[in-house]
């Protein structure tokens, strides 16, 4: 479970932009928020860089919060 979503709602940030920022499909991206598909860690460290956002907030669940 990733929380991008969450994190994206946060910030006000939609996911097309985050998708376009990632050179992704908006597909993949809402696979990503949506739990769908889980993002390589190379593609969560980049949108945590995106995000300009610890990679651990993108993993945390919401009973470490």
């Amino acid at each position: 479970m990733n929380r991008i979503k969450e994190v994206l709602e946060e910030k006000g940030i939609k996911q097309v932009w985050l998708a376009e920022q990632l050179g992704k499909s908006y597909n993949i991206m809402n696979g990503y928020c949506n739990n769908n598909k889980q993002p390589s860690l190379e593609d969560l460290n980049r949108i945590a860089d995106i995000l300009d956002v610890d990679v651990r907030l993108l993993i945390q669940s919401n009973r470490e919060e």
